[in-house]
């Protein structure tokens, strides 16, 4: 029997607030936090004691003009499945598609209906940036297409456009249990999605539609990598960034030779499609 792991619980104080707590969460989620709990004054966020590192936490909570704190304790085994059961509702997103978790009844009446159980993993819906890509991909018609899902998280946007009629869907992500969520998830829905583990690098081949919702600077780093799997007259998504970053990342994809169409804005959140 493999022994229970121990967790830190890491109280974040923000000012102010929005947007950077959502910044700081998905930083943090980067860092290998597996959950978080939002507060009137920022959050609390959770990880294995031996993937704990204070510096690398710090410098995740650095931001100009920003004033953050946190303190860090250790907490005692805690049931996750059972945590985020009791904080997961049900999503619609434009009538169209209907995501649940495995013990949340059926609702009829959706085109893509959508079993999906988080874990520890990023992508149910519920978020701002993925609402976002599962918007993107209800406009586009992936019929035929060979489609990336960089971050893949839950598998949910890879699911959705083979949902859509992709006749090849493939995941890859940094971290070992998205690849098996995903995989997990694929198989709830029928699906015939791939995953694999890894990076950029860890790309083969070409697509017709990339989406990649991952944090900004991973998404400048890597645009070269999406470029060249990108297939002429392809669409790439883009999500998880502020208004702010914009420019920055319209810059660095058009001097890769792609095309700027358009962008969807979710509270403080943006996301943009681009083309090759």
């Amino acid at each position: 029997m493999s022994e229970t792991p121990i967790y830190i619980e890491v109280a974040v104080k923000v000012e102010p607030l929005e947007p950077f707590r959502d910044l700081f969460i998905a930083q943090l989620g980067a860092l290998g936090f597996e959950s978080f709990s939002e507060n009137q004054e920022g959050f609390e966020a959770y990880i294995i004691k031996q993937d704990f590192d204070r510096e690398s936490l710090q410098g995740a909570l650095e931001w100009e003009g920003v004033a953050s704190s946190f303190t860090v304790s250790e907490i005692e085994q805690v049931n996750w499945n059972a945590e985020w059961e009791n904080n997961f509702d049900p999503i619609e997103v434009d009538g169209r598609v209907y995501i649940r978790a495995p013990f949340h009844e059926e609702k009829p009446g959706f085109e893509y209906p959508m079993l999906i159980e988080p874990k520890m993993s990023f992508g149910t819906g519920h978020h701002q940036t993925t609402h976002m890509m599962i918007q993107w991909l209800l406009e586009t018609d992936t019929a035929g297409h060979e489609v990336l899902d960089m971050g893949c998280g839950t598998g949910i946007l890879g699911i959705l456009a083979e949902m859509r009629g992709a006749s090849r869907v493939h995941g890859i992500d940094v971290d070992t249990w998205c690849i098996e969520n995903t995989l997990e998830n694929a198989q709830r829905n029928q699906s015939k999605m791939t995953a694999s583990l890894g990076g950029a690098e860890a790309i083969k081949g070409t697509y017709d539609t990339i989406c990649a919702n991952i944090n900004l600077n991973v998404l400048l780093a890597d645009m070269k990598s999406y470029v060249h799997a990108l297939k002429k007259g392809g669409t790439i998504f883009f999500s998880g960034f502020y208004q702010e970053n914009i420019p920055a990342l319209r810059q660095a994809a058009e001097e890769q030779g792609l095309s700027y169409v358009g962008v969807k804005e979710r509270e403080q959140w943006r996301s943009i499609k681009m083309v090759k």
